[in-house]
């Protein structure tokens, strides 16, 4: 097949495709599901899309970043150009399959330029996350990868502000390359000598040996279950994935995508999912270098007002923030709904109140809904596996295989199935580490996700799929009755929205349900504290009436939680109590606080909440 057929363009048309879905129940009781739409045709390697677009679109945006006022845009034409010349330093240099290059540092022009550079070459990339650099409770984790990878070259933004993390006995001796040399506490080599390197002979054969199968992207996982995996992620997976989701979203075929997008590129959300995206299908993205925090959303907001994009990406906290921006702020409404096709949210179930408000704005701003979905996936899966492709009109549905996917769905008593996937879009495997590789497929070949879904509707298979938990953070009690652990910290943390910052849920292996609080510091008025627990009379109260009101709500010991203990200290990032998501890192938690989990379960304790 020829790659204007790969890449071809239809002609506008549907706004969507329905779901369409295939389930088979085998004699054990699980169900394998597929989609029945044809998957599109799959590139080889992403150097494919780069050079279609530069001979097609040659002056088409690609990639840019602010610059003061403006905005730095970097073509097509000149992103193939910098690509075949940085991956001519690469070669120059003697790099290939076994010297990964590690990149420190954020999202920015330069980072993709050296990511896809890297790949057209078939050197692996390892972005990592830049707290691991920036923070220095953090740099033990830095330290724990680059021993693992041993990278050839590393790459920052810069040099000084990296300084710390260069100055790692990790990475003495290697080569470093920076944007921006000054200040550097070592010897470093500037990116613009990368750009100065002449494309030959050489770089041609080099990326005419890169296959579906060549290693692309070592993506670490967030340790949420003790250390960082390196998911290996091969250009096969990138690309089919990409083709899997342009079979059921025609939008991105009839006209290039635009997004004015944050999420960071050390997460297979950002860096392959909306990045390749663009990539594949002509399109612009303006890196947003604000995040949904207090201090970093202000950038966001003047990003969005700036350029107009015609997808949204965005985590259901972004989406909040905008949302609430947007009741005050008419020109960002309409700068955000002017020219926008579709709204994608991923990470967490999306608030319905956030959702209508949206839908709402929508109609307000340009007479028209987008299309708005979720996703389901994984580093694992590079992501997308699960996707909602046709309108709903509710937030919580994460949909229906894609094209070229299959699912094996295990039911329990609770009517919830354990998820299992396979497909050309899921990895072979971790780096470095055959037996974590092998303890995480089943015999008949499927990842064992650790996540649990239900259907929306079971009668009706098209309605799709809910998320509906980790079956991996579940436990028994010592009666036998399994505890949906995540599910039940979710209804914690809404009846508790004030109160807490987060809530860790304990149990395995005793006879009650018990609760870590990790209070908002707003909410802890006058407190004693002793070994680590905290005695606040009126948080203390607080906390009581709530667990009273789910308790009397409670349909029995597997939701009834019966104690709970305030602790003092928050999650510690040096101990790795938190992942670089910023997600709770239970086990190490319950780990370290042992005593204070001898504590929850002491019918004496005087820092002890009793319902």
């Amino acid at each position: 097949m020829s790659e204007s057929e790969v890449l071809g363009r239809p002609s506008a048309g549907c706004a969507y495709i329905p779901h369409n879905v295939e389930i088979k129940r085998l004699a054990d009781g699980t169900m394998r599901m597929t989609s029945r739409i044809p998957l599109d045709p799959v590139v080889e390697k992403t150097g494919v899309w780069l050079h279609h677009w530069a001979r097609t679109a040659p002056d088409r945006v690609f990639i840019a970043e602010r610059n003061g006022e403006d905005w730095r845009e970097i073509t097509y034409a000149q992103a193939l150009s910098k690509v075949r010349s940085i991956g001519a330093a690469l070669v120059t240099r003697g790099m290939g399959p076994d010297t990964p290059v590690a990149i420190l540092s954020g999202n920015g022009v330069d980072h993709a330029l050296l990511s896809y550079a890297a790949q057209y070459v078939g050197v692996p990339v390892v972005p990592l996350a830049e707290q691991y650099s920036l923070i220095p409770q953090a740099h033990a984790r830095l330290a724990f990868v680059l021993d693992k990878i041993k990278p050839h070259l590393v790459f920052v933004e810069d040099a000084g502000q990296y300084a710390g993390a260069l100055q790692l006995p990790e990475l003495e001796g290697l080569e470093i390359v920076a944007s921006k040399t000054d200040c550097a506490p070592c010897e470093v080599t500037s990116f613009q000598s990368l750009l100065e390197a002449e494309a030959g002979p050489e770089l041609d054969a080099a990326y005419e040996a890169v296959k579906g199968n060549t290693l692309a992207k070592i993506f670490f996982t967030s340790g949420s279950s003790g250390d960082p995996k390196g998911v290996l992620t091969t250009q096969k997976m990138m690309c089919a994935n990409q083709a899997q989701m342009a079979s059921i979203l025609p939008l991105l075929k009839v006209r290039p995508p635009k997004i004015v997008d944050w999420l960071p590129w050390n997460h297979v959300f950002g860096g392959s999912h909306n990045l390749n995206m663009m990539l594949a299908h002509g399109g612009s993205l303006y890196i947003d270098e604000g995040k949904p925090t207090a201090k970093d959303f202000g950038s966001s907001i003047e990003n969005n007002r700036s350029q107009s994009g015609n997808i949204a990406f965005n985590v259901p906290v972004g989406f909040s923030m905008l949302v609430k921006a947007m009741e005050d702020d008419l020109e960002l409404r309409r700068a955000y709904f002017n020219d926008l096709d579709l709204i994608f949210y991923a990470g967490a179930s999306l608030p319905q109140d956030i959702w209508e408000k949206l839908e709402r704005y929508a109609i307000e701003e340009n007479g028209h809904l987008p299309l708005m979905i979720s996703s389901w996936g994984m580093t694992e899966t590079a992501p997308a596996t699960l996707m909602l492709h046709e309108p709903i009109g509710r937030s919580g549905v994460i949909g229906v295989p894609l094209p070229g996917t299959e699912i094996k769905l295990i039911p329990d008593d609770d009517l919830r199935c354990e998820l299992r996937v396979k497909g050309p879009n899921v990895m072979q495997g971790y780096y470095d580490d055959p037996a974590k590789t092998q303890e995480s497929f089943d015999e008949d070949g499927f990842l064992i996700t650790g996540d649990a879904v239900r259907f929306v509707n079971n009668e009706t298979p098209e309605a799709g799929l809910a998320f509906d938990g980790r079956v991996s953070e579940d436990f028994k009690l010592t009666t036998g009755t399994w505890v949906h652990a995540g599910k039940l910290r979710l209804k914690v943390l809404e009846a508790m929205k004030g109160l807490v910052q987060d809530v860790v849920v304990c149990g395995h292996d005793r006879d009650a349900i018990g609760l870590f609080i990790f209070p908002k510091l707003a909410s802890v008025k006058s407190a004693n504290i002793s070994d680590g627990a905290v005695t606040d009379p009126a948080l203390q109260a607080e906390v009581e009436v709530v667990l009273r009101q789910m308790a009397a709500e409670a349909t029995g010991s597997a939701t009834r939680i019966t104690r709970a203990l305030i602790l003092a200290e928050p999650p510690s990032l040096a101990d790795h109590e938190i992942t670089d998501k910023g997600s709770l890192n239970v086990r190490k938690i319950i780990m370290r606080r042992t005593t204070l989990l001898e504590r929850l379960y002491d019918t004496n304790d005087p820092a002890l909440i009793r319902v």
